[in-house]
């Protein structure tokens, strides 16, 4: 019935039997837009996204669960595995619908203006104005390969080695001694500085072997903690 009501609204709908049978499909045609639910058999909605998150072409997958799952619990661990939607059963069909082309259309949205303020700042700026979560991924988005330089207003220093977008290695100089995704996650926490990032092909091994999304999402889950028990 979903795929009905969608395939009406003009778009083409591919349907996956189980959670394995998705995944198999997503991997040979990646989708504008995953609908799924949570409880499948053979591979569960949870471990769907997640392993299809794990994977850089799929980091910016635009998801929507679509669950009779509806404790606030499901819903966190939902919008934790970076899902842009929670919709539980029963539903309306016209909200539904509202739902999907919101989300089309705010992802399309996203990636346009990343590429525009990457078009606008170059290779430097100030993270006043971009922020290190909107560098990041406008960086993953690009594919970029070098050296970023990311410099706090306390005169701290990250170096981060990016290879075709995804992080590689990190190092801080500065007052505190941190190394790669720690690095990342320290990072995150500047509100305040400038960034520079140098083309140069980066050679050296991938000590971190995490994706943008998981890095921005572990960050982001380390921050909540530090607010709430800090």
């Amino acid at each position: 019935m979903v795929g009905m009501v969608l395939e009406r609204r003009g778009y083409s709908v591919e349907t996956a039997f189980d959670g394995e049978d998705a995944l198999r499909r997503a991997l040979a045609r990646p989708p504008d837009l995953l609908i799924t639910d949570a409880l499948m058999p053979l591979l569960d909605g949870w471990a769907l996204v997640k392993t299809l998150r794990a994977r850089s072409e799929f980091a910016h997958l635009p998801v929507i669960f679509l669950s009779a799952l509806s404790s606030d619990e499901d819903r966190i661990r939902g919008f934790r595995l970076g899902a842009d939607d929670y919709v539980t059963k029963p539903f309306r069909f016209e909200e539904f619908d509202f739902r999907v082309a919101r989300t089309v259309q705010r992802t399309r949205a996203m990636v346009q203006d990343v590429r525009d303020r990457m078009h606008h700042v170059g290779l430097r700026g100030d993270l006043g104005q971009v922020g290190m979560a909107g560098l990041l991924t406008l960086i993953e988005l690009e594919r970029k390969t070098g050296r970023l330089t990311v410099r706090s207003h306390d005169g701290q220093c990250a170096y981060i080695a990016v290879r075709d977008g995804q992080i590689i290695q990190a190092v801080l100089d500065g007052r505190r001694r941190l190394v790669d995704a720690d690095v990342v996650y320290y990072a995150l926490t500047w509100g305040v500085g400038d960034f520079e990032l140098v083309t140069c092909p980066q050679d050296g091994p991938d000590r971190i072997q995490a994706t943008t999304t998981h890095l921005l999402l572990e960050g982001a889950r380390l921050l909540d903690e530090d607010r709430r028990f800090g």
